[in-house]
C-alpha cells in the first residue's frame, strides 16, 4: 500500500514523501495516528502542489540569504567596551553584543546564529565571526573591539 508519510519517520522516509508500507502497518498505525495518508490520485496530486510551494518558497529564502551575506561581508562593525590602559575588556564581548549592533544597523540575527572565534573575547582589537543565514550560506562578518 502506498502512503504519503505527513511526518518524518526514522528508517521509513521523510515528510510528504511517498512510500510503500504493508496494509496493516498503514492501516492500523500510520493512518490513526495522523502520521500518514493514502497515496490517492487526488492526495498525490496535492502533494505535488505543496512541493512545488514549498520549492518556490526555499528558493526566496536562499536569495535573501545571499543578499544578507553580501551586505554583511562588506559591513565594518564597531563595537564599544569599557577598557583598562593595557587593552583588558571589563567583562566580555560576545555574540549577544554583535546581535544588538548588527539590529542598531537594521539587521535582524538571533544571537544564537553568531558563532565568534573564542566564543568570548576579552581584550580590544580586529576580529571576525560567522553568521549562520541559511542552511550552509554563512557570512564572515568583520568586527572591532574598541575602548568606550
Amino acid at each position: 500500500m502506498e502512503v504519503i508519510l505527513k511526518q518524518d519517520i526514522e528508517k521509513l522516509g521523510f515528510e510528504n514523501e511517498i512510500v510503500k508500507v504493508k496494509n496493516g502497518y498503514a492501516r492500523n498505525y500510520l493512518i490513526p495516528k495522523g502520521m500518514a495518508i493514502l497515496a490517492t490520485e487526488t492526495n498525490k496530486k496535492v502533494l505535488a502542489e505543496v512541493q512545488r510551494q514549498k520549492a518556490f518558497k526555499e528558493q526566496k529564502l536562499r536569495k535573501d540569504a545571499e543578499t544578507t551575506q553580501k551586505l554583511l561581508e562588506k559591513l565594518e562593525l564597531r563595537i564599544g567596551a569599557k577598557a583598562g590602559t593595557s587593552g583588558k575588556i571589563f567583562g566580555s564581548v560576545n555574540a549577544i553584543q554583535i546581535a544588538e549592533a548588527l539590529n542598531g544597523k537594521g539587521f535582524e540575527i538571533d544571537r544564537k546564529k553568531i558563532d565568534v572565534d573564542g566564543d568570548n573575547i576579552k581584550e580590544l582589537g580586529n576580529y571576525t565571526a560567522k553568521v549562520h543565514l541559511y542552511r550552509e550560506i554563512k557570512a564572515e562578518l568583520k568586527f572591532e573591539v574598541y575602548a568606550e
